[in-house]
């Protein structure tokens, strides 16, 4: 029998990695914004989307600009950012009470610069990140 559990898991079309934890910088902004004035870090991440942390809130259905500029070995610290148009998804609420970052997921619409998608690809599948449970 399959449960609950197993079908969240199988339901990912992407392959999803674990980022170092508070070395994944990320800048978003909303839509109204013409600066990247959100800063934050990111959990995980895949072609689909990432699960990340912020100061201050989003409420699921955001429509958001993501600026991800994932770590590397340090020969590699000019890496360009990736650039994405996202939605968020969910907020983990229980952060709201507790006064700290809030963690949120976003799914990705669109890459936003040629080259963005094909360069994350390249990214995840160096070897250099580890896949995410």
């Amino acid at each position: 029998m399959i449960g609950t559990k197993t079908d969240a898991r199988n339901r990912r079309i992407h392959t999803r990695y674990q980022l170092p934890s508070m070395y994944t910088e990320i800048g978003v902004r909303e839509l109204d914004d013409n600066e990247f004035r959100i800063s934050g870090h990111a959990y995980d991440i895949s072609l689909g989307g990432m699960r990340f942390e912020l100061d201050e809130p989003l409420e699921p259905g955001t429509t958001i600009a993501v600026r991800i500029q994932l770590p590397g070995p340090t020969s590699d610290r000019g890496r360009r950012a990736i650039f994405a148009m996202a939605n968020v998804v969910w907020l983990e609420e229980d952060d709201l009470e507790n006064g700290g970052p809030i963690r949120m997921a976003c799914v990705f619409r669109n890459f936003c610069h040629p080259g963005d998608e094909q360069r994350l690809l390249a990214q995840l599948s160096c070897g250099h990140y580890a896949r995410a449970a």
